[in-house]
């Protein structure tokens, strides 16, 4: 897409130099740091997110179902219930 866009003339130059320093186009230059820019700002914005202590007092696993499978703990929690 085209577009007009008014950018300082010294910053201009100094892009133009980059670019062609790097045998890259202006655009290409351009398109980056606009990335980067626009991914930097998101980043920014996402909080992260923090997983509340949701721990219960307690000596652990109990130890008729030490060792056993999850299939096997879930059953006899859910027993009973549902039917």
């Amino acid at each position: 897409m085209k577009t007009t866009v008014e950018i300082n003339d010294e910053l201009l130059n100094d892009a133009k130099r980059l670019a062609s320093e790097e045998h890259s186009t202006l655009r290409q230059l351009i398109e980056a740091g606009l990335r980067n820019e626009l991914n930097q700002r998101r980043q920014k914005n996402i909080q992260p997110y923090h997983m509340r202590d949701a721990s219960v007092g307690g000596r652990g696993i109990r130890l008729d179902f030490a060792g056993r499978s999850w299939e096997t703990i879930r059953a006899a929690i859910y027993e009973g219930q549902g039917e």
